[in-house]
Formats: C-alpha cells, sequence, structure tokens
C-alpha cells in the first residue's frame, strides 16, 4: 500500500479510558468479551482459550480474571494454551458460546494493542478511518498548505466531537495522578512492589535544585499513573496502559509549572495524537508485537510532539523532537518480570516522561541539522520490532523477566 493511499481513525480510538494493566491483556480482552456475551445472550456457558502472549502472561496481568468477571453472571471456564502454533497475531484469543450443552458460536479476536480488537473472519466493530493521510510528510505539508498546526489539522478533520472527547480524556489523566500521589501500599501481582508515588512527591530536599525538582516532580507524577495501572484501577491509554505514565506527566508537570490552560494542554494531546496515530498506523503500539518500543518508545514520541506544541515549536521542531524520542527507544525489549506491568515498567514511564523533554530541548535547538524524517524512525521501528525475539516482546521468556526478585 503506498503511503498516500493509507488512512487513520480517530483519536478517540488512540485515547481511551479504561481499567489497567495492560490495553493488549486486560481492556482488548474486556471489550471482546463484552460483544462476544451480548452477541450470545442465550447461551448459558461460555469458554475462552488464551494463546500467545495472552496465555504466557495472562495470569501476572489479570487476564482470566477480567474474562470471567466480564461474563458474569453466565460461568466461564478460561484455558491457557502455551502451545508454539500459528497465530494471526500474539494477542489472539478464542471465545466459545453454549447451550444445553451444544456449542452455539464461536469467534478467534486479535487484541492489537491500545485497547484495540479485531475479529478474523467478521468485520464486527472495525472502527472506520477519519483521517485520509496517514505520513507526518503528507500532514506537515497540507498543514503548511492551510496555515494550520498539527491541533488544528486534528480539529478540522474530527469537529468538537474530539475535543470533547479530549477534555474527558485530560481530566481522567490528572484524576489518575491525584490518586496516584495519595495511595500508598503493595501492588498486587505478588511481586511485593510497594507504591513510590507518594514518596516521590513529599521526599524534598532543602537544597533542591530546580533541575533536580523537575526530576522528582515528572517522575512522581509518571509513578502515580503507572501504580494507578498496575493496580488495575482507571487510567487513559496514551497509546497503552503500559505506557500510560507518560504524557499525563509532561503535560501535568508543564500546566503546574507554567499554568497552561486546559484548552492548551487539550491542543497538546490532540497533537502528540496525530504522531501516536502515525505509529499506531505504519508500525505497531503492542508490546508484545514490536516491544517496548512500541509502548514506551511511542509515549515518549507523543510527549514530545505534545510538549512541543506546548511550547509553540514549529513543525520541524515538533517532527524531530518525536523523531529523537522514537530513535533513542528503538529495540527496547518488553520483558516485565512474572508478565506484571512493575518491573521494569513503572520505571520505564518515568524515564520516558523525562526524555521526552529533554528531545524537545534538543530539538529546538539542533532540528535545522537533522538527518532523519519521523516516517522513517517509524518504519524503522517497525522492522526492528519484527527483528527482536519473541522471547523479549511481552512473553515474560527473556531479559529481565527471567530474573528472580
Amino acid at each position: 500500500m503506498n503511503e498516500s493511499s493509507k488512512a487513520m481513525q480517530s483519536l478517540t480510538e488512540l485515547y481511551r479510558m479504561g481499567r489497567g494493566p495492560s490495553s493488549s491483556h486486560t481492556m482488548g480482552p474486556e471489550k471482546a468479551c463484552l460483544l462476544f456475551r451480548k452477541k450470545n445472550h442465550t447461551a448459558d456457558r461460555f469458554r475462552v482459550v488464551l494463546f500467545g502472549s495472552l496465555a504466557k502472561t495472562g495470569v501476572g496481568h489479570g487476564t482470566d480474571r477480567i474474562v470471567r468477571e466480564t461474563m458474569e453472571p453466565m460461568s466461564c471456564e478460561v484455558e491457557f494454551n502455551y502451545e508454539d502454533v500459528p497465530l494471526p497475531h500474539p494477542n489472539t484469543m478464542e471465545l466459545y458460546a453454549y447451550r444445553d450443552g451444544q456449542e452455539v458460536d464461536r469467534l478467534r479476536v486479535m487484541s492489537v494493542g491500545g485497547g484495540e480488537i479485531c475479529f478474523e473472519g467478521t468485520p464486527l466493530a472495525v472502527p472506520p478511518d477519519v483521517y485520509d493521510i496517514a505520513s507526518f510528510a503528507h500532514i506537515a505539508s497540507y498543514c503548511r498548505e492551510h496555515g494550520l498546526r498539527l491541533w488544528e489539522y486534528a480539529r478540522q478533520v474530527e469537529g468538537e466531537a474530539l475535543w470533547a472527547h479530549l477534555y474527558t480524556i485530560w481530566d481522567a489523566m490528572k484524576a489518575s495522578i491525584r490518586i496516584g500521589l495519595n495511595t500508598t501500599g503493595t501492588l498486587p501481582g505478588g511481586l511485593e512492589v510497594q507504591r513510590k508515588a507518594k514518596q516521590l512527591m513529599d521526599r524534598q530536599h532543602i537544597d533542591e535544585s530546580a533541575e533536580t525538582r523537575e526530576n522528582r516532580m515528572v517522575c512522581a507524577f509518571a509513578f502515580a499513573v503507572s501504580e494507578q495501572n498496575a493496580a488495575g484501577e482507571r487510567i487513559v491509554t496514551a497509546p497503552t496502559c503500559g505506557s500510560a505514565g507518560v504524557m499525563p506527566a509532561v503535560l501535568y508537570y508543564q500546566q503546574q509549572k507554567r499554568g497552561f490552560s486546559d484548552e492548551e494542554i487539550v491542543r497538546a494531546l490532540a497533537t502528540g495524537g496525530i504522531v501516536g496515530n502515525l505509529i499506531k498506523t505504519n508500525a505497531s503500539i503492542s508490546g508484545s508485537e514490536c516491544g517496548c518500543q512500541a509502548e514506551v518508545g511511542s509515549a515518549c514520541a507523543m510527549a514530545a510532539a505534545a510538549l512541543g506544541e506546548l511550547f509553540q515549536l514549529d513543525l520541524d521542531k515538533i517532527e524531530y523532537a518525536a523523531e529523537i524520542a522514537i530513535e533513542h527507544h528503538l529495540g527496547l525489549t518488553c520483558d516485565p518480570i512474572c508478565g506484571l506491568v512493575q518491573i521494569p515498567c513503572i520505571e520505564r514511564n518515568a524515564v520516558a516522561a523525562m526524555r521526552a523533554i529533554n528531545a524537545v530541548s534538543l530539538a529546538s535547538f539542533l532540528s535545522d541539522s537533522r538527518k532523519i524524517s519521523l516516517d522513517d524512525c517509524i518504519a524503522v521501528m517497525k522492522q526492528t520490532g519484527l527483528d527482536i525475539s519473541h522471547r523479549y516482546k511481552e512473553t515474560a521468556e527473556g531479559g529481565l523477566a527471567t530474573l528472580q526478585v
């Protein structure tokens, strides 16, 4: 398919509200179960088989619990198929409905990242494309021709409904930070990971420099959201659950520091969303498909573009900031210990938030000397993800996931 013939879905499909800890492993399967249960409302029993990454890290993510709770009050048997069989996607599940002991329906579903699902052999629930171009080069050319910023382009395409959605999204992001900052205790899953957001927020030193304070505050905000996600609480995919802490941390810190209005933040969300949509369309935002570069790397690029909009950088500098963010996450593996979105995922959100700020600073100085386009970097991300061994893509079979803690 030619780049000019591709299209993109609404930003409302990218920014979703839901319960963590994984857009691929909890939000996607929950949506699939809701649709299948509604379709088979006369069934008296269900069975769900999890394959690939859904099977290998499903217990750690709570996939089986989410599936059973979603199918209530009907009984639902959840099976984990660990066999190495050909799959249309690493996050594949099969759903079966029964009535009076007989199978009445079955469906194969792929949870493709960001809470989005695809159905094998059926066009059910496929969101329409609303953007008729899907490369940064083409979008930037259109914006220059019509005197638009990226957020204005998004608003022109999607209208006021998008703006209402983004205000709701920003409210949810702020809520997840505030709740996370005021919650202590141990995260579920068995690793005995202690929440640290409140500790980061409160641990101020008398002689703390401005730079140290910025790092501490940004990290506190990122930890707050990521810990809420790990606890199965309500967060916003930006673009996924596992990377949900990056965008809110960067934008909330800047709002607190510089007094940006909610309207300015919403414009930044739209700008970052365009970058996230480009990655989603031309590469992947799924850790099981392309590694953590597709989740935290994408979130860092989105946050860098959003911050570039807040600072009123031009298109070239916004593109460069997003490109830097992706470039320095290339090859990042998805290797959560015990399959839980805790170690190293929570810290990675904080590091990526700080890196997004640094990417914008670097881009503001050096955009006139860059040699790589954002579109090229996204293409490289996709190929890199395809080249990464499956053991390092959300299977908990390689890398840090092999450590005993």
